[in-house]
């Protein structure tokens, strides 16, 4: 099977979810700046998340270019994927409107470790598929340390969001800073 139609589903859903992202920041009701404040917490989730997103799109789409087909397997571990990848929404704006309770912050980090289980589920079925150990993209990712210290530190968060919620989003920063920084791992092989 060929791999267009799981990279325009995946693409689709993935703007769908950065809409209702932003639909979620609502207008405030006065004019000034004061009234901007009490969005804040809403508007820096949004960004976060935001970028999180770009992040998963942007290594989505470059893992997707060392595939040549793809099956089922493949199939159900990016739907696998896109499910928590849609619930980011949900706990953005939960997280956004309490952002230093608890409860929300660690589920904010429950969400994000699990889109990375997934990321890596997806990432090992395509490696499977294609060849194994030989297959480009495990060539790339050999032994994928940043995605091992990411969920990691995901795990840390979520401890650490019931203690110091805080410090538990200094670590979502954190880990979404380890992924800006560009990775050719995979460009490097297929060049």
């Amino acid at each position: 099977m060929n791999k267009t139609r799981l990279e325009a589903f995946s693409d689709g859903v993935i703007a769908i979810i950065i809409t209702i992202m932003v639909l979620e920041l609502k207008v405030p009701s006065g004019n000034d700046w004061n009234s901007l404040r009490p969005l804040l917490p809403v508007f820096l989730g949004y960004i976060l998340s935001f970028i999180y997103i770009g992040i998963y799109w942007n290594n989505h789409h470059h893992m997707l270019h060392t595939v040549s087909r793809v099956n089922g397997k493949i199939l159900w571990a990016n739907l696998h994927l896109l499910f928590w990848l849609s619930l980011i929404p949900f706990v953005t704006g939960w997280m956004g409107q309490n952002p230093v309770v608890p409860l929300p912050n660690a589920l904010y980090g429950v969400v994000l470790f699990m889109s990375a289980i997934a990321y890596t589920i997806l990432q090992g079925c395509i490696i499977s598929t294609h060849g194994g150990q030989d297959s480009l993209l495990a060539r790339a990712v050999a032994k994928d340390r940043k995605g091992k210290v990411s969920l990691l530190l995901y795990l840390v968060a979520i401890v650490m969001a019931f203690c110091n919620e805080w410090g538990a989003d200094v670590i979502y920063v954190l880990v979404a800073v380890l992924w800006l920084i560009p990775d050719p791992r995979i460009e490097r092989v297929l060049d």
